[in-house]
Protein backbone atom coordinates (compact mmCIF):
# COMPACT_ATOMS: atom_id res chain seq x y z
CA UNK A 1 0.00 0.00 0.00
CA UNK A 2 1.88 3.06 -1.36
CA UNK A 3 1.86 5.89 1.29
CA UNK A 4 2.88 9.69 0.69
CA UNK A 5 5.93 10.38 3.39
CA UNK A 6 7.43 13.35 1.81
CA UNK A 7 6.26 16.79 0.03
CA UNK A 8 9.15 18.24 -1.63
CA UNK A 9 8.13 21.89 -3.64
CA UNK A 10 10.54 23.89 -5.85
CA UNK A 11 10.38 27.19 -6.80
CA UNK A 12 11.36 27.22 -10.89
CA UNK A 13 11.49 30.34 -13.22
CA UNK A 14 12.53 30.49 -16.66
CA UNK A 15 13.67 34.49 -17.62
CA UNK A 16 11.31 34.58 -20.43
CA UNK A 17 10.18 38.39 -20.25
CA UNK A 18 13.50 39.57 -21.57
CA UNK A 19 12.45 37.74 -25.24
CA UNK A 20 8.93 39.08 -25.38
CA UNK A 21 7.29 35.48 -25.08
CA UNK A 22 4.36 35.29 -23.59
CA UNK A 23 3.76 38.93 -23.48
CA UNK A 24 0.24 40.38 -23.76
CA UNK A 25 -1.64 43.26 -23.30
CA UNK A 26 -1.53 42.98 -19.45
CA UNK A 27 0.98 40.46 -18.52
CA UNK A 28 5.14 40.36 -19.43
CA UNK A 29 6.62 37.84 -17.18
CA UNK A 30 9.17 34.93 -16.49
CA UNK A 31 7.23 31.88 -16.99
CA UNK A 32 7.50 29.77 -13.42
CA UNK A 33 5.94 26.73 -11.93
CA UNK A 34 5.55 25.58 -8.25
CA UNK A 35 6.59 22.29 -8.84
CA UNK A 36 5.84 19.31 -6.36
CA UNK A 37 7.03 16.23 -5.58
CA UNK A 38 5.10 13.47 -3.50
CA UNK A 39 7.49 11.23 -2.27
CA UNK A 40 6.32 7.53 -1.47
CA UNK A 41 7.61 4.40 0.78
CA UNK A 42 7.46 2.65 -2.75
CA UNK A 43 9.58 4.41 -4.89
CA UNK A 44 7.07 6.42 -7.46
CA UNK A 45 7.01 10.08 -7.38
CA UNK A 46 3.97 11.96 -8.26
CA UNK A 47 5.07 14.99 -9.86
CA UNK A 48 2.55 18.35 -9.81
CA UNK A 49 2.69 22.17 -10.63
CA UNK A 50 0.94 25.11 -10.78
CA UNK A 51 2.04 27.41 -13.35
CA UNK A 52 2.86 31.37 -12.43
CA UNK A 53 4.44 34.30 -14.11
CA UNK A 54 7.52 35.31 -12.03
CA UNK A 55 7.23 37.41 -8.62
CA UNK A 56 5.02 35.91 -6.53
CA UNK A 57 5.95 31.92 -7.31
CA UNK A 58 7.58 32.12 -3.68
CA UNK A 59 4.04 32.51 -2.25
CA UNK A 60 2.37 30.07 -4.17
CA UNK A 61 5.15 27.76 -2.78
CA UNK A 62 4.20 28.69 0.66
CA UNK A 63 0.73 27.66 0.36
CA UNK A 64 1.62 24.47 -0.82
CA UNK A 65 3.84 24.05 2.08
CA UNK A 66 0.55 25.30 4.46
CA UNK A 67 -1.51 22.35 2.97
CA UNK A 68 1.25 19.74 2.90
CA UNK A 69 0.13 18.45 5.58
CA UNK A 70 -3.36 17.29 4.48
CA UNK A 71 -1.14 14.51 2.01
CA UNK A 72 2.24 13.50 4.02
CA UNK A 73 1.27 10.11 5.62
CA UNK A 74 -1.78 9.57 3.70
CA UNK A 75 -2.09 6.32 1.32
CA UNK A 76 -2.81 6.65 -2.34
CA UNK A 77 -5.74 4.14 -1.85
CA UNK A 78 -7.30 6.33 1.14
CA UNK A 79 -6.79 8.88 -0.80
CA UNK A 80 -9.12 7.09 -3.88
CA UNK A 81 -11.45 5.55 -1.62
CA UNK A 82 -12.54 8.92 -0.74
CA UNK A 83 -11.79 11.82 -3.24
CA UNK A 84 -14.32 14.57 -2.26
CA UNK A 85 -13.25 14.13 1.13
CA UNK A 86 -9.24 14.46 0.34
CA UNK A 87 -10.12 17.63 -2.20
CA UNK A 88 -12.07 19.23 0.47
CA UNK A 89 -9.31 18.82 3.02
CA UNK A 90 -7.40 21.60 0.81
CA UNK A 91 -10.05 23.54 -0.73
CA UNK A 92 -11.99 23.94 2.16
CA UNK A 93 -9.07 23.90 4.53
CA UNK A 94 -10.91 25.34 7.94
CA UNK A 95 -8.65 28.14 8.30
CA UNK A 96 -7.20 28.58 5.00
CA UNK A 97 -9.93 28.56 2.99
CA UNK A 98 -10.80 32.10 4.01
CA UNK A 99 -7.56 32.97 1.57
CA UNK A 100 -9.97 32.39 -1.11
CA UNK A 101 -12.46 30.87 -0.93
CA UNK A 102 -11.57 28.35 -3.69
CA UNK A 103 -9.52 30.84 -5.88
CA UNK A 104 -6.21 32.45 -6.28
CA UNK A 105 -2.45 31.28 -4.40
CA UNK A 106 -4.40 28.94 -2.16
CA UNK A 107 -6.43 27.25 -4.71
CA UNK A 108 -3.67 26.97 -7.54
CA UNK A 109 -1.42 25.55 -4.72
CA UNK A 110 -4.52 23.04 -3.82
CA UNK A 111 -4.60 21.90 -7.25
CA UNK A 112 -0.68 21.70 -7.69
CA UNK A 113 -1.01 18.77 -4.74
CA UNK A 114 -4.18 17.23 -6.35
CA UNK A 115 -2.62 17.14 -9.63
CA UNK A 116 0.43 15.40 -8.05
CA UNK A 117 -1.77 12.65 -6.75
CA UNK A 118 -3.30 12.23 -9.84
CA UNK A 119 0.01 11.83 -11.57
CA UNK A 120 0.90 9.39 -8.41
CA UNK A 121 -2.28 7.45 -9.39
CA UNK A 122 -1.43 7.07 -13.07
CA UNK A 123 1.99 6.18 -12.51
CA UNK A 124 0.86 3.27 -10.35
CA UNK A 125 -1.63 2.21 -12.76
CA UNK A 126 1.31 2.15 -15.67
CA UNK A 127 -1.15 4.28 -17.86
CA UNK A 128 -0.62 7.98 -19.37
CA UNK A 129 -3.50 9.43 -17.53
CA UNK A 130 -5.49 10.32 -20.16
CA UNK A 131 -6.26 6.26 -20.48
CA UNK A 132 -6.55 6.19 -16.80
CA UNK A 133 -9.33 8.73 -16.57
CA UNK A 134 -11.37 6.82 -19.69
CA UNK A 135 -11.25 3.67 -18.09
CA UNK A 136 -11.86 4.67 -15.11
CA UNK A 137 -15.65 3.28 -14.46
CA UNK A 138 -18.38 5.82 -14.22
CA UNK A 139 -19.23 5.22 -10.50
CA UNK A 140 -15.56 6.26 -9.55
CA UNK A 141 -15.35 9.51 -12.20
CA UNK A 142 -19.01 11.01 -10.50
CA UNK A 143 -17.18 10.35 -6.40
CA UNK A 144 -14.25 12.89 -7.37
CA UNK A 145 -16.63 15.89 -8.33
CA UNK A 146 -17.35 17.93 -5.89
CA UNK A 147 -21.34 18.64 -6.60
CA UNK A 148 -21.55 20.86 -3.81
CA UNK A 149 -22.28 24.90 -5.45
CA UNK A 150 -23.06 23.40 -8.87
CA UNK A 151 -25.74 20.81 -8.17
CA UNK A 152 -28.69 23.31 -9.47
CA UNK A 153 -26.84 23.46 -12.83
CA UNK A 154 -25.27 19.57 -12.93
CA UNK A 155 -26.42 16.78 -10.79
CA UNK A 156 -24.62 13.32 -10.10
CA UNK A 157 -26.96 11.61 -12.20
CA UNK A 158 -26.42 14.02 -15.31
CA UNK A 159 -22.88 13.45 -14.46
CA UNK A 160 -23.16 9.54 -14.47
CA UNK A 161 -25.52 9.53 -17.64
CA UNK A 162 -22.91 11.63 -20.02
CA UNK A 163 -19.99 9.46 -18.80
CA UNK A 164 -22.06 6.13 -19.42
CA UNK A 165 -22.85 7.22 -22.95
CA UNK A 166 -19.59 8.57 -23.40
CA UNK A 167 -18.68 4.91 -23.29
CA UNK A 168 -20.37 4.24 -26.48
CA UNK A 169 -18.38 4.86 -29.80
CA UNK A 170 -15.36 4.42 -27.18
CA UNK A 171 -13.02 2.20 -29.14
CA UNK A 172 -13.67 4.16 -32.25
CA UNK A 173 -12.74 7.21 -30.97
CA UNK A 174 -9.38 6.29 -29.61
CA UNK A 175 -8.50 4.73 -33.12
CA UNK A 176 -8.85 8.14 -34.12
CA UNK A 177 -6.93 9.52 -31.39
CA UNK A 178 -3.70 6.72 -32.09
CA UNK A 179 -4.49 7.66 -36.08
CA UNK A 180 -4.94 11.61 -36.20
CA UNK A 181 -4.06 12.83 -33.04
CA UNK A 182 -5.82 15.78 -31.07
CA UNK A 183 -6.22 19.11 -33.29
CA UNK A 184 -4.59 22.22 -31.97
CA UNK A 185 -4.13 25.79 -32.91
CA UNK A 186 -0.49 28.07 -32.04
CA UNK A 187 -0.37 31.25 -30.17
CA UNK A 188 3.48 31.48 -30.31
CA UNK A 189 3.18 33.40 -34.03
CA UNK A 190 1.49 36.58 -32.23
CA UNK A 191 2.71 37.71 -28.93
CA UNK A 192 1.64 41.37 -28.06
CA UNK A 193 5.70 42.25 -27.47
CA UNK A 194 6.15 40.73 -31.05
CA UNK A 195 7.62 42.99 -33.97
CA UNK A 196 5.97 43.30 -37.14
CA UNK A 197 8.42 41.28 -38.92
CA UNK A 198 8.78 38.56 -36.03
CA UNK A 199 5.27 38.06 -36.43
CA UNK A 200 5.27 37.49 -40.34
CA UNK A 201 7.93 35.50 -40.11
CA UNK A 202 6.16 33.18 -37.51
CA UNK A 203 3.10 32.79 -38.75
CA UNK A 204 4.44 31.75 -42.30
CA UNK A 205 6.46 29.13 -40.59
CA UNK A 206 3.61 27.78 -38.37
CA UNK A 207 1.42 27.81 -41.68
CA UNK A 208 4.17 25.94 -43.61
CA UNK A 209 4.47 23.56 -40.91
CA UNK A 210 0.92 22.60 -40.74
CA UNK A 211 -0.89 25.15 -38.66
CA UNK A 212 -4.51 25.79 -39.60
CA UNK A 213 -5.30 27.70 -36.68
CA UNK A 214 -3.28 30.47 -35.04
CA UNK A 215 -4.01 33.00 -32.13
CA UNK A 216 -2.59 36.47 -32.05
CA UNK A 217 -2.33 38.88 -28.91
CA UNK A 218 -4.63 41.90 -28.66
CA UNK A 219 -5.28 45.14 -26.33
CA UNK A 220 -2.72 47.67 -27.67
CA UNK A 221 -3.54 50.77 -29.67
CA UNK A 222 -6.65 49.05 -31.85
CA UNK A 223 -4.75 50.64 -34.67
CA UNK A 224 -1.41 48.26 -34.04
CA UNK A 225 -4.09 45.80 -33.56
CA UNK A 226 -5.85 45.46 -36.83
CA UNK A 227 -2.56 46.24 -38.29
CA UNK A 228 -0.77 42.82 -36.93
CA UNK A 229 -4.18 40.92 -37.64
CA UNK A 230 -4.25 41.52 -41.18
CA UNK A 231 -0.68 40.40 -41.47
CA UNK A 232 -1.60 36.96 -39.89
CA UNK A 233 -4.35 36.90 -41.97
CA UNK A 234 -2.69 37.47 -45.23
CA UNK A 235 -0.21 34.62 -44.39
CA UNK A 236 -2.35 32.09 -43.34
CA UNK A 237 -5.53 33.16 -46.00
CA UNK A 238 -9.44 33.14 -45.47
CA UNK A 239 -10.25 29.81 -45.14
CA UNK A 240 -7.28 29.11 -41.91
CA UNK A 241 -8.60 30.27 -38.49
CA UNK A 242 -7.29 33.11 -36.90
CA UNK A 243 -8.55 33.80 -32.90
CA UNK A 244 -7.65 37.02 -30.84
CA UNK A 245 -6.84 37.21 -27.15
CA UNK A 246 -7.35 40.48 -25.42
CA UNK A 247 -6.06 39.00 -21.82
CA UNK A 248 -9.28 41.01 -19.82
CA UNK A 249 -7.61 44.41 -20.70
CA UNK A 250 -11.24 46.12 -21.96
CA UNK A 251 -14.26 47.35 -20.33
CA UNK A 252 -17.14 46.19 -22.11
CA UNK A 253 -18.12 49.05 -24.44
CA UNK A 254 -14.58 49.09 -25.46
CA UNK A 255 -14.18 45.25 -26.20
CA UNK A 256 -17.81 45.83 -28.36
CA UNK A 257 -16.11 48.51 -30.18
CA UNK A 258 -12.82 47.18 -30.82
CA UNK A 259 -14.52 44.05 -31.91
CA UNK A 260 -16.58 46.19 -34.31
CA UNK A 261 -13.13 46.87 -36.15
CA UNK A 262 -11.52 43.60 -35.78
CA UNK A 263 -14.31 41.85 -37.12
CA UNK A 264 -13.15 43.13 -40.43
CA UNK A 265 -10.32 40.00 -40.08
CA UNK A 266 -12.81 37.05 -39.65
CA UNK A 267 -11.83 36.45 -35.97
CA UNK A 268 -12.90 32.82 -34.78
CA UNK A 269 -13.10 33.85 -31.45
CA UNK A 270 -12.16 36.64 -29.11
CA UNK A 271 -10.80 35.28 -26.05
CA UNK A 272 -11.18 36.75 -22.14
CA UNK A 273 -12.60 40.39 -23.78
CA UNK A 274 -13.30 41.45 -20.36
CA UNK A 275 -12.51 41.16 -16.62
CA UNK A 276 -12.34 37.25 -15.93
CA UNK A 277 -15.46 37.74 -13.25
CA UNK A 278 -17.77 39.90 -15.04
CA UNK A 279 -20.16 36.65 -16.04
CA UNK A 280 -23.07 39.59 -17.31
CA UNK A 281 -20.03 41.37 -19.12
CA UNK A 282 -19.32 38.78 -21.37
CA UNK A 283 -22.95 37.84 -21.88
CA UNK A 284 -23.09 41.12 -23.41
CA UNK A 285 -20.10 40.94 -25.79
CA UNK A 286 -21.36 37.53 -27.01
CA UNK A 287 -24.28 38.74 -28.01
CA UNK A 288 -22.65 41.97 -29.47
CA UNK A 289 -20.25 40.11 -31.67
CA UNK A 290 -23.27 37.39 -32.35
CA UNK A 291 -24.43 40.44 -34.38
CA UNK A 292 -21.12 42.39 -35.53
CA UNK A 293 -20.21 38.61 -37.30
CA UNK A 294 -23.21 36.86 -38.43
CA UNK A 295 -22.35 34.45 -35.85
CA UNK A 296 -18.85 33.76 -37.00
CA UNK A 297 -16.92 34.72 -34.14
CA UNK A 298 -17.77 33.92 -30.38
CA UNK A 299 -16.65 34.69 -27.06
CA UNK A 300 -14.13 32.24 -25.39
CA UNK A 301 -13.08 32.41 -21.94
CA UNK A 302 -11.83 30.37 -18.65
CA UNK A 303 -7.92 30.51 -18.99
CA UNK A 304 -7.98 32.41 -15.36
CA UNK A 305 -11.74 31.54 -13.73
CA UNK A 306 -11.27 30.13 -10.94
CA UNK A 307 -13.80 27.61 -9.91
CA UNK A 308 -15.94 25.06 -10.97
CA UNK A 309 -18.76 27.98 -10.10
CA UNK A 310 -17.49 30.28 -12.29
CA UNK A 311 -18.07 28.08 -15.03
CA UNK A 312 -21.27 27.16 -13.74
CA UNK A 313 -22.62 31.23 -14.67
CA UNK A 314 -20.65 31.31 -17.48
CA UNK A 315 -22.59 28.56 -19.35
CA UNK A 316 -25.87 29.60 -17.13
CA UNK A 317 -25.93 33.19 -18.84
CA UNK A 318 -24.60 32.20 -22.16
CA UNK A 319 -21.92 34.04 -21.83
CA UNK A 320 -19.21 31.74 -23.55
CA UNK A 321 -19.09 29.88 -26.66
CA UNK A 322 -15.77 28.16 -26.09
CA UNK A 323 -15.23 27.28 -22.76
CA UNK A 324 -10.90 27.03 -21.85
CA UNK A 325 -10.32 25.41 -18.79
CA UNK A 326 -7.01 26.05 -17.21
CA UNK A 327 -5.34 22.78 -15.71
CA UNK A 328 -3.62 25.42 -12.99
CA UNK A 329 -5.67 27.72 -12.40
CA UNK A 330 -8.45 25.73 -10.67
CA UNK A 331 -8.31 22.75 -7.75
CA UNK A 332 -6.96 19.88 -10.24
CA UNK A 333 -8.32 17.36 -11.96
CA UNK A 334 -11.02 16.44 -9.72
CA UNK A 335 -12.62 20.46 -10.55
CA UNK A 336 -11.40 19.80 -14.33
CA UNK A 337 -13.56 16.84 -14.55
CA UNK A 338 -16.70 19.02 -13.02
CA UNK A 339 -16.12 21.79 -15.78
CA UNK A 340 -15.85 19.50 -18.54
CA UNK A 341 -19.14 17.58 -17.54
CA UNK A 342 -20.84 21.03 -17.15
CA UNK A 343 -19.73 21.95 -20.52
CA UNK A 344 -21.17 18.53 -22.16
CA UNK A 345 -24.61 19.31 -19.97
CA UNK A 346 -24.55 22.86 -22.06
CA UNK A 347 -23.33 21.29 -24.99
CA UNK A 348 -20.30 24.03 -25.40
CA UNK A 349 -16.62 22.87 -26.60
CA UNK A 350 -14.17 23.07 -24.42
CA UNK A 351 -10.55 24.29 -25.93
CA UNK A 352 -8.44 24.19 -23.45
CA UNK A 353 -5.84 26.91 -22.33
CA UNK A 354 -2.15 26.03 -22.86
CA UNK A 355 1.26 27.56 -22.92
CA UNK A 356 3.21 28.63 -19.64
CA UNK A 357 5.42 26.15 -17.77
CA UNK A 358 4.00 22.50 -18.25
CA UNK A 359 0.34 23.65 -19.71
CA UNK A 360 0.61 21.78 -22.90
CA UNK A 361 2.31 18.47 -20.84
CA UNK A 362 -1.13 18.68 -18.64
CA UNK A 363 -4.14 19.67 -20.74
CA UNK A 364 -3.04 17.35 -23.60
CA UNK A 365 -4.42 14.20 -21.44
CA UNK A 366 -7.43 16.25 -20.54
CA UNK A 367 -8.55 16.89 -23.90
CA UNK A 368 -8.10 13.41 -24.67
CA UNK A 369 -10.26 11.84 -21.58
CA UNK A 370 -12.80 14.68 -23.02
CA UNK A 371 -12.91 13.42 -26.26
CA UNK A 372 -13.35 9.76 -25.00
CA UNK A 373 -15.59 10.10 -22.19
CA UNK A 374 -17.42 13.72 -21.94
CA UNK A 375 -17.66 15.50 -24.95
CA UNK A 376 -17.34 12.74 -27.29
CA UNK A 377 -16.72 14.85 -29.97
CA UNK A 378 -13.72 17.06 -31.89
CA UNK A 379 -16.16 19.16 -33.51
CA UNK A 380 -15.28 23.14 -32.62
CA UNK A 381 -12.31 21.11 -30.42
CA UNK A 382 -8.63 22.71 -30.36
CA UNK A 383 -5.90 22.37 -27.85
CA UNK A 384 -3.59 25.37 -27.30
CA UNK A 385 -0.17 25.10 -28.50
CA UNK A 386 3.08 27.35 -27.61
CA UNK A 387 6.15 26.07 -28.88
CA UNK A 388 8.49 26.88 -25.05
CA UNK A 389 9.95 25.20 -22.12
CA UNK A 390 8.74 21.98 -23.23
CA UNK A 391 12.42 20.70 -23.37
CA UNK A 392 12.50 20.75 -19.53
CA UNK A 393 10.45 17.76 -19.09
CA UNK A 394 10.42 14.27 -18.94
CA UNK A 395 7.58 13.46 -21.03
CA UNK A 396 7.94 16.82 -23.53
CA UNK A 397 4.51 17.21 -25.97
CA UNK A 398 4.79 16.12 -29.13
CA UNK A 399 2.94 17.43 -32.39
CA UNK A 400 3.01 16.52 -36.32
CA UNK A 401 1.31 18.64 -38.26
CA UNK A 402 -0.91 20.64 -36.47
CA UNK A 403 -1.88 18.12 -33.71
CA UNK A 404 -0.88 16.54 -30.70
CA UNK A 405 0.17 13.28 -30.42
CA UNK A 406 -1.09 11.05 -27.59
CA UNK A 407 1.67 10.74 -24.77
CA UNK A 408 2.63 7.45 -24.34
CA UNK A 409 3.93 7.34 -20.93
CA UNK A 410 2.70 6.31 -17.74
CA UNK A 411 1.38 9.67 -15.74
CA UNK A 412 0.20 13.49 -16.20
CA UNK A 413 3.55 14.45 -18.42
CA UNK A 414 4.18 16.55 -15.38
CA UNK A 415 7.32 15.56 -14.51
CA UNK A 416 10.61 17.85 -14.74
CA UNK A 417 13.60 17.06 -15.89
CA UNK A 418 16.59 17.02 -12.52
CA UNK A 419 18.93 19.26 -14.77
CA UNK A 420 15.95 21.85 -15.71
CA UNK A 421 15.43 22.28 -11.38
CA UNK A 422 18.68 22.23 -10.28
CA UNK A 423 19.33 25.45 -13.34
CA UNK A 424 16.50 27.94 -12.67
CA UNK A 425 15.67 26.93 -9.15
CA UNK A 426 15.17 30.38 -8.00
CA UNK A 427 16.81 32.43 -6.56
CA UNK A 428 20.09 30.19 -6.11
CA UNK A 429 20.26 27.97 -9.97
CA UNK A 430 22.89 29.03 -12.03
CA UNK A 431 20.53 30.73 -14.55
CA UNK A 432 19.46 33.47 -11.99
CA UNK A 433 22.60 34.25 -10.41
Amino acid sequence: MTTITDVTVHDVRFPTAATGDGSDAINRGDYSATYVELVTDEGPIGAGFTFTNGRGNEITCAAVHALAHHVRGRTVAEIAAEPVAFWRSLTADVQLRWLGPEKGVIHMAAGALVNAVWDLRAKLAGKPMWRYLAELPTDELVASVDFRHISDALTPDEAAAILDKGLVGWDDRLAELEQTGLPSYTTSVGWLGYPDDKVRTLTRAAYDQGWRAMKMKVGGPLDDDLRRARIIRAEIGPDALLMMDANQVWDVDEAITAMTALAEVDPYWIEEPTHADDVLGHARIARAVTDLTDGRCRVATGEVAANRVIFKQLLQAEAVGVMQVDACRVGGVDEVLAELLLAAKFGVPVCPHAGGVGLCEYVQHLAAFDFLRVGTSLDGRMVEYVDHLHEHFVDPVRTRGGRYLLPTAPGYSSTMRPESIARFRFPDGPAWR
